[in-house]
Parts: C-alpha cells; sequence; structure tokens
C-alpha cells in the first residue's frame, strides 16, 4: 500500500484525501520511506523535510476532518527544486557560495502551493545555480539505469517523480532544465510561457529566459499544479497579469480538428534511430486521434543556439559579477567558466542576439497562425552515461532552448523507450499563453498510450559517487 500511494498521480490521491478514504499522514509516510531507502543512491534530495513535513500532513488531515478544505491540492506533498526560496529552510541552489543561506520568505510559486494546502517534503537536487555540476551533494542518477544521467538541471525533481520518491515537484528551465529531465526520467514537465509563473524567490540564471514550472507523472496532475502557481505577482515585473483559465478544461474535447506543426528544419536533424522511430509512431498515433499534421517551415531554428547561449551567458554573468570578484574560488569550475565567459561578449553581439531573438519569435508566431502546436523531440537521444556527463555531455538543449529564447510554452511527455530501457520523450509547444491547447493535446495522447504508467526495476546497489563529500539530508 505504501509504494503504491507512492506511484498514485496527484488526481488520485485528491480523491482519496478529499473522499478521507486515505490521510495525508499516508502518503507522506510512504514518500519518506521510499527516500530513507533510495535517497543515497539517487541523490534526489538535498534537504528532506520530514519532521515538518509528517506535522503538517497531521495538520492537512485535522482540517480536512474538521471541513476545513481548501481544495484539490490540500494535503499532497510537493518538492521544490533547491534553488526556490523556502522560508526558514535552507537553500543551497548545490553550492558552497549558498550553502548555508536560509531564506526569511518564500518564493512566491513556493507560497501560492502552501496556500492551496500542499506539505513541503524537501529540496530537490539541481547542478550548481542551475547550470554547473554537482560536486557537493552528488549527481542525480536515473532511476530506469543506475549508471545514467538524469539532465539538468532540474534532475533530482524528475528522478524523485520516477522512482515514487514524489508525487509533485517544480523546477526551472533557462535552456531545457524541466523538459530534458523529464524526458531522460520518463515523466512531464511543463515550462509555461514567459511571465506566467512569478519567479520571485527564484535564484536567477537568467532574466529574460528563467521559467519556473510544475513536473509530476502526468498531464492533468501538471495542469492542476500550474492553475495554482499562475498569475501577476507584483513582486516580479515580468510576471503577466493574463487571466488564469483551467489548464485542464479542454481534456474531454479530444483532437478532431487540431492541427499539429512538424517542423522541416532543425528539430528531426541528427536524432538517435530510436528517438526517431518513437517520434514518427507518436505522430501516428496524433493522426489516428483524429489530428492533422501539417510540415513547418522554421529557417532560423539552427541559429538559436548560440543566441540562447550568448544571452544566458551574458545575464548569468552579470547576476554572479559581485560574487566571482570576492569568492570566485568557491563555484565548481563548470559553472565558473560558464559564468566567467558571460564577461567577454560585447555589448554589439548581445544586441545581434537580441534582434535575431526578435526574428525568431515573429517566424514561430507566424508558423502558429497555422498550427495549434508544434511537435517535436524533447532531446535528440535518450539519456547517457554518468561518465559522460562529467567528462564532457553532448548538448541537450538542441531542441529546447529555442522556446527559452522565445517565451512560447513547451512541455515534455513521455512517448517510448529505447531497446535499454531509458525512456524517450517529445516536445510539444504552442503560442503565447495558450498552455490549455497543449494540455489538451498531451493528454489526448497520453490517455492513449501506457508509457506514463511505467516503472521502473530498482535494485539495491552500493553506491557513492567520487565527488560526493557531504551527504544528501
Amino acid at each position: 500500500m505504501s509504494s503504491d500511494l507512492a506511484f498514485r498521480s496527484v488526481v488520485e490521491l485528491s480523491r482519496l484525501i478529499g473522499d478521507r478514504q486515505i490521510s495525508p499522514v499516508d502518503v507522506v509516510a510512504a514518500l519518506l520511506d521510499a527516500i530513507d531507502r533510495w535517497n543515497s543512491t539517487l541523490r534526489s534530495y538535498i534537504t528532506v523535510c520530514a519532521e515538518s513535513a509528517l506535522a503538517d500532513a497531521r495538520r492537512a488531515e485535522r482540517d480536512i476532518a474538521a471541513g476545513d478544505y481548501r481544495g484539490p491540492l490540500h494535503g499532497i506533498p510537493v518538492s521544490h527544486k533547491d534553488i526556490s526560496w523556502t522560508a526558514g529552510i535552507r537553500t543551497t541552489a548545490h553550492s558552497k557560495i549558498l550553502l548555508d543561506y536560509v531564506p526569511d520568505a518564500d518564493a512566491t510559486h513556493v507560497a501560492r502551493l502552501q496556500r492551496a494546502g500542499m506539505i513541503l517534503l524537501g529540496k530537490t537536487n539541481t547542478t550548481e545555480f542551475a547550470t554547473g555540476g554537482m560536486e557537493i551533494f552528488g549527481t542525480t542518477r536515473n532511476p530506469w539505469d543506475l549508471t545514467s544521467f538524469t539532465g539538468a538541471s532540474s534532475g533530482g525533481s524528475a528522478n524523485a517523480l520516477a522512482a515514487g520518491l514524489a508525487v509533485a515537484a517544480t523546477g526551472s528551465d533557462t535552456g531545457g532544465s524541466i523538459r530534458i529531465p523529464s524526458s531522460f526520467c520518463g515523466v512531464v514537465g511543463v515550462k509555461p510561457t514567459f511571465g506566467r509563473v512569478s519567479r520571485h524567490g527564484l535564484i536567477a540564471l537568467s532574466y529574460t529566459m528563467d521559467h519556473v514550472g510544475p513536473m509530476a507523472r502526468t498531464v492533468a496532475d501538471c495542469a492542476l499544479l500550474l492553475r495554482q502557481m499562475a498569475g501577476y505577482d507584483p513582486l516580479d515585473p515580468s510576471s503577466s497579469q493574463v487571466p488564469i483559465p483551467d489548464f485542464a478544461a479542454g481534456f474531454d474535447r479530444g483532437l478532431a480538428g487540431t492541427v499539429l506543426g512538424v517542423p522541416e528544419h532543425h528539430f528531426y536533424e541528427n536524432l538517435d534511430p530510436e528517438v526517431d522511430v518513437a517520434l514518427r509512431s507518436a505522430l501516428q498515433r496524433f493522426e489516428h486521434l483524429g489530428a492533422r499534421l501539417e510540415p513547418v517551415a522554421v529557417p532560423h531554428a539552427g541559429d538559436m543556439m548560440p543566441v540562447g547561449l550568448i544571452l544566458s551567458y551574458v545575464e548569468s554573468f552579470s547576476q554572479h559579477a559581485e560574487w566571482l570578484r570576492a569568492r570566485a574560488a568557491e563555484y565548481g569550475t563548470r559553472s565558473r567558466r560558464r559564468f566567467c565567459a558571460g564577461a567577454f561578449y560585447t555589448a554589439a553581439e548581445y544586441q545581434q542576439a537580441m534582434q535575431l531573438r526578435t526574428l525568431w519569435i515573429q517566424e514561430l508566431d507566424d508558423v502558429f497562425q497555422r498550427v495549434d502546436a508544434l511537435v517535436t523531440p524533447t532531446v535528440p537521444f535518450p539519456a547517457f552515461a554518468i561518465a559522460v556527463q562529467e567528462s564532457g555531455p553532448p548538448n541537450t538543449t538542441w531542441n529546447t532552448r529555442h522556446f527559452n529564447v522565445s517565451g512560447h510554452p513547451a512541455l515534455s511527455l513521455p512517448c517510448g523507450f529505447s531497446a535499454a530501457g531509458l525512456p524517450i520523450g517529445m516536445q510539444l509547444t504552442g503560442k503565447w499563453f495558450d498552455e490549455p491547447t497543449l494540455f489538451r493535446i498531451a493528454h489526448a495522447y497520453e490517455q492513449s498510450t501506457r508509457w506514463h504508467k511505467q516503472r521502473p526495476s530498482l535494485q539495491e546497489e552500493p553506491y557513492e559517487p567520487s565527488e560526493s563529500r557531504l551527504a544528501a539530508g
């Protein structure tokens, strides 16, 4: 029963808790049991809030029994990536710079989920400042193959969900950091439209490309989480006042009449053969469900990798310049190099990148006049070995960074497995603030397959990453 609860969807748990068939205490206890067993191997969490989570679960149980039910997320545990402020709980960004940092306030998305009755389970592992290495708390491991990487930088949220150490999580995405781990670990991750979710209390990487979004095991769960996370925030001037819809309202409409764009440039080039087969099969499935496929031209897609890198490097250097001058030796090698690289781009190069960004946004907006969403692989290949990640990883942002540059909403969901048993992810991208259409398309596909119902077969294996010197706790 305990293991079963850890793998239930948020929607299912919400119904069971609301009907008082189970208690929030049961759910939290099941997850803490899984964390106790697997966290030392998977490195999912940097900080586990066991005592406070159980106390909050007991409080939620009493409130619900007394008729003070806050809604569908009341009593549901949530895990936040360790670059989101959590009041009174350390927020390290997996860096020596912030190793003892304890915020005195919650990030806005953390506070909104808490007000909805969610219970903070812990802070999930991330690469240093969402871009560097994992030298302090250890490298996240993929539960589908313990020698493989999870993807970065929301890898702790993704592998916790896949392995039953979390039922709901949040992540951040500057170049694909929600979608890539979701693809590699076989879960669902959403990068909303830029401005849909406040970034106040998120330790910034790139001001114009950072996004906060939900991660879960089903599309419906992500839609439920996003509805609570979204909305204008006066503490974040980049947040939007666009009304918040019911993101799941179109689930019963199906895909009849839906037009899906299949890019002719960049996104389907140089794919791993198994990823290519999985995506072609998914496209056929969409046609079977009533959607129409339309090839679309996106000739500037190939130019967006350098554009995104220039913007993120320059903006991240501006965030870290003061610390770099005073505490450079405390950064890991990978993050220090990336941040310092931003100091060497000229104002002219940054301006040119901004101009190309405008061109790319216009190109996408023209395409979205004719299609409801784009369908692409999330990553051109399945997960690779941890040793490769530590020595010289391939470019995982090949298909994702484009939509951080443009700000369009994008999500990843499972669409298959490799012969080695590693998940393969599909990316759907939509019009600005049209997440409901993305959720509708993704939900229809998900419900016609069983990819999201698969569970990894974890087996006990002693493991201690060579770079890890501090225990996750």
